[in-house]
């Protein structure tokens, strides 16, 4: 019965899981980190003493490190943020038929693993790579972009825009044209509608966007490592050189807190900042600011209305080839009879690195892994996701909301901080299988995705049908089966590819758990791609983002992908 307080129980399964997968290593992380000795050996201590903070904050290095990773992530929320809005306006503007081509061009990459992503970047920026010879074919020197800030921003923002683009379409979508319409009727051009309507209705959105980028961004090492090199340091990569070579783990367990009381921090600001500027969603009065003179801002305001049109659209074609050109480029040098991976001057065509792939029996190896590990995992999240979804809907009990908030706290979370945890764990306890430390953290990892989607799912459900069901006599398990059953089977098998895809691609959090016997794919080409440059990477890649296109084929067969997202 909807509303009953016995379906909240359903989710029990969820939460333990998270206590177990998630709360234990965030646990033995904040424990490490106020450990007085950074020996190895050194027994646990319950007294808390912060000797690992002080040496962190006491040290330029690391005050350096901190304040450069938490400004490049601000730079690429922002600069996420600014190519978001015309792609995001863009994918609101199309027609029905054409929109899930247009979601498919922010899904592919979202779902294509990140270190596909970052060897794209690093064949557009290399000395050999495309931007260098365009410049020499315009007179001018070589360029080498690489392994500096630009480089790494870029790699983030290539990684995380998808994120910013679902997040301001979500209340793009939603918002009132007729109030767009009205501006336009009273005189107002592109500019002043977007600065005065589009702008601040999408607040609430671009704040979840910018808080999720920053988030991301500011705990990401994969892209920094192949991209920067070792001339650009980011906390994340401090943090898994500190646990996973060096083994000092009371300070890389310090600094993972670090990183996330500054997340808390940024998000906080971010709320507040954004709360400022929309007064109306808590009933204030507007803050009046200083204008600027009638004639400067008649002449601001021309200037905007004409340029706005070719910038709206020069931004929109930047963002989709940041998104797309640097997968045309792996898929491009996958077939290029080239040594090198990141020369993307073509020599000639070849499948000898596909060969070279089908014939490693590491990669065969590790697929293979791989693929027990993505499968076991959508296995796990759907018998956790699929009950807590109707606990959360149909349920009615005190601090509902809390818990689904619990539920999806993974997201919010810097994943460095629970791989950390859980490496220290399955060394503490080394009676556990390492499958079962990655295969938790990955269920940690993708259950949230899958309860979101299952839960607009079990909400769309009609109640008419079942309870006409109940009414002629069908036992429970039977409405479940013939009913409920084949209602749901769309949103799970969408919400299972989904899941696959992000459990098969994942390496950040999995490259701190695995070791010689136990080695996923993406995790094998990062290493490869961070010691050597062979052309199978690239073959391997586009491997990755072909399955990834078909899968994504399938799912729009059995739901359009715009609807995908909206569910």
């Amino acid at each position: 019965m909807q509303g009953s307080p016995r379906a909240g129980w359903l989710a029990a399964p969820y939460v333990l899981w998270l206590l177990a997968a998630f709360a234990a290593p965030l646990g033995a992380v904040a424990l490490l980190s106020v450990q007085e000795s950074s020996e190895i050996f050194a027994p646990i201590s319950l007294l808390p003493s912060a000797a690992q903070y002080a040496e962190i904050l006491g040290d330029t290095f690391f005050l350096r490190l901190l304040l450069n990773t938490g400004l490049l992530g601000l730079a690429v929320a922002a600069a996420s943020a600014v190519l978001a809005y015309p792609l995001a306006l863009w994918l609101t503007r199309l027609s029905p038929r054409a929109k899930p081509f247009g979601f498919a061009i922010i899904l592919v990459p979202l779902l294509t693993n990140v270190v596909v992503r970052s060897l794209g970047i690093i064949l557009l920026l290399a000395p050999r790579g495309v931007v260098s010879n365009a410049a020499q074919a315009l007179g001018f020197p070589p360029l080498n972009l690489l392994f500096g800030w630009f480089a790494v921003g870029l790699s983030l923002v290539q990684v995380f825009l998808p994120f910013m683009v679902l997040a301001l379409y979500d209340v793009l979508d939603g918002q009132e044209k007729r109030l767009e319409e009205a501006a336009a009727g009273l005189g107002a051009g592109p500019a002043l509608r977007f600065w005065r309507v589009i702008l601040p209705l999408s607040l609430p959105g671009l704040r979840g966007g910018l808080t999720l980028v920053f988030l991301m961004a500011s705990t990401a090492y994969v892209s920094a490592t192949l991209v920067g090199g070792r001339k650009v340091q980011v906390t994340g990569m401090v943090v898994l050189r500190e646990g996973m070579e060096i083994l000092n783990y009371p300070l890389a367990s310090a600094l993972a807190m670090l990183m996330l009381a500054t997340s808390i921090l940024v998000t906080f600001v971010f709320a507040r900042a954004i709360g400022g500027l929309t007064p109306w969603v808590n009933a204030r009065p507007p803050r009046r600011w200083p204008g600027l003179p009638p004639a400067l801002r008649r002449g601001v305001v021309q200037v905007a209305e004409a340029v706005a049109p070719a910038l709206s659209r020069i931004l929109l074609l930047a963002a989709i080839a940041i998104l797309l050109f640097p997968l045309l480029l792996v898929a491009v040098a996958s077939v290029n009879d080239s040594p090198q991976a990141t020369v993307a001057q073509f020599v000639g065509f070849t499948w000898k690195w596909y060969a070279a792939v089908l014939e490693n029996e590491r990669y065969l190896s590790d697929a293979w892994t791989s693929l027990q590990i993505a499968a076991c995992c959508v296995v796990i999240s759907l018998a956790l996701a699929l009950p807590a979804a109707f606990a959360l809907v149909r349920a009615g009990f005190a601090g509902k909301e809390a818990v689904g908030a619990f539920l999806m706290l993974p997201l919010a979370l810097p994943g460095i901080a629970i791989g950390l945890g859980m490496l220290r764990l399955l060394q503490w306890f080394n009676q556990i299988p390492p499958f079962l430390g990655v295969l938790a953290v990955h269920v940690v990892l993708v259950a949230p995705f899958m309860l979101a989607l299952l839960r607009a799912s079990v909400a769309q459900l009609e109640r008419g049908l079942e309870e006409a069901a109940g009414g002629l006599g069908a036992t429970p398990s039977r409405v479940f089966r013939r009913v409920i059953l084949p209602q749901l089977a769309p949103g799970i098998a969408v919400s299972c590819v989904i899941g696959f895809l992000l459990s098969f691609g994942e390496v950040t959090v999995t490259a701190f758990l695995t070791t010689a016997r136990l080695q996923t794919l993406p995790v094998r080409i990062y290493a490869e791609a961070t010691f050597s440059l062979e052309n199978t990477v690239n073959a391997i890649s586009t491997i990755f983002i072909l399955v990834t296109v078909a899968l994504l084929v399938l799912v729009n067969r059995l739901m359009p992908l715009d609807r995908v997202w909206k569910r």
